[in-house]
């Protein structure tokens, strides 16, 4: 990995940098994660040291509690990366977070402040504009079996500007379901989002993408993501890539365990079809989730069944090197990178998905980039009688580019 990239994953990818932003700064090693309790207890936010090489490795120094069944999902950082977000899965769905540092200039959690998503119902995926707006995904929309939603927030002070609706049933072709996975193209006017299932996990199923315009709000088009229309794929998370990255757009599919790939067409200011550029199923993989770059063109990829992170080269697609393969635990998920104190280049991967059976290993891997060995592992199911449900930076985001 090389030394632009030690630099920018504690930058946000448009490039803004503050003196929170500081790679050499005492405490980057620390993370904060939600957390889902497994005793009864609230579920909430906490700090925690993920550096093997420090004396309190996997020791929490800080938590905020949410309240039961709130079931925090994602953190996310605004683009100056002065404020801080979660979204939730129950509760109020989305949350301000209030953090500050303590009298040895740790970060600690101070106070969570609950925002008016309207009529809109499962939070999930958060992304953040140049032009003062963010756009936050809605598994459950307004509640209906074949529903979803994406609203549309003001940076600047929390509202709910607009509610983007398209139900199925109005138009079988072009659709917003279920929507999980979001990405935008700002200098395309660009947006997609997935669609993977309903919030009850049974009641229905995705295999879609949908592309919309990012300042109409219109949709384009809607793509199977799936060998044929009856296999429900489940598309978890898309990725639009941008700047100086190949101009395709990549989605995860979780039931599919895959990756699928679709070309930008500069003739028709959108994508072209979706094709499958990686099967999970022939290496014994399943559950595709997460997608990361770091600034060497590497994707990082988890894969929840068996609890693998793969590394591909980006650089020559629609081409898709793999390039290295990490053990984690199951319900291998969210990421993290940094480096320890001795200068080792990691990854942290949460491992737990939903606390679904044999995806819930409640552990958070420590894994050196460079060597593929695991340098350690916080057990917090049994520490803590919690299970991680993401993880994210304390100094600012903890990836290059995640969405």
């Amino acid at each position: 990995m090389n030394s632009v990239f030690l630099f920018v994953i504690l930058v946000i990818s448009t490039g803004c940098l503050n003196e929170n932003h500081n790679p050499d700064h005492p405490h980057n090693t620390s993370f904060y994660i939600d957390y889902r309790s497994i005793k009864g207890s609230s579920d909430g936010i906490a700090v925690i040291e993920l550096d093997p090489e420090a004396p309190n490795f996997g020791n929490i120094s800080s938590k905020l509690e949410l309240g039961n069944g709130v079931l925090p999902h994602h953190i996310y950082y605004n683009l100056d990366a002065k404020k801080m977000f979660t979204t939730a899965l129950g509760g109020s769905y989305l949350y301000e977070i209030k953090t500050d540092k303590d009298q040895y200039g740790q970060p600690k959690l101070i106070s969570a402040t609950p925002i008016d998503t309207g009529e809109n119902t499962v939070g999930e995926n958060l992304f953040f504009t140049n032009d003062g707006r963010y756009f936050m995904t809605f598994m459950g929309g307004a509640g209906g079996p074949k529903d979803g939603s994406i609203g549309v927030f003001n940076a600047n002070n929390n509202q709910l500007i607009k509610t983007i609706k398209a139900p199925i049933q109005v138009n079988p072709g072009k659709f917003i379901m279920y929507p999980h996975g979001i990405s935008v193209n700002e200098e395309k006017g660009l947006m997609m989002v997935t669609s993977t299932i309903h919030p009850d996990l049974t009641t229905g199923m995705g295999n879609t993408c949908t592309l919309l315009d990012l300042n109409t709000y219109e949709i384009k088009e809607t793509y199977q993501v799936a060998d044929s229309p009856a296999d429900l794929s489940a598309p978890v998370e898309v990725l639009l890539l941008r700047g100086k990255f190949p101009q395709y757009a990549l989605a995860t599919t979780m039931l599919g365990g895959d990756i699928w790939i679709a070309p930008y067409n500069t003739a028709t200011k959108k994508y072209d079809a979706f094709t499958k550029i990686f099967d999970g199923s022939t290496q014994g993989l399943g559950w595709a989730l997460e997608m990361y770059i770091d600034d060497t063109n590497k994707l990082y990829v988890s894969f929840a069944d068996p609890g693998r992170v793969l590394v591909f080269d980006i650089n020559n697609l629609p081409q898709l090197k793999l390039l290295k393969t990490f053990e984690a635990d199951r319900g291998a998920h969210h990421m993290a990178f940094f480096k320890t104190k001795s200068g080792k280049d990691v990854v942290a991967v949460q491992n737990n998905l939903l606390d679904l059976p044999n995806l819930n290993s409640g552990t958070i891997s420590i894994i050196d980039i460079n060597s593929g060995k695991k340098l350690g592992t916080v057990d917090l199911r049994n520490k803590y009688g919690i299970l991680p449900e993401s993880i994210e930076g304390t100094n600012g985001p903890g990836s290059y580019m995640h969405h």
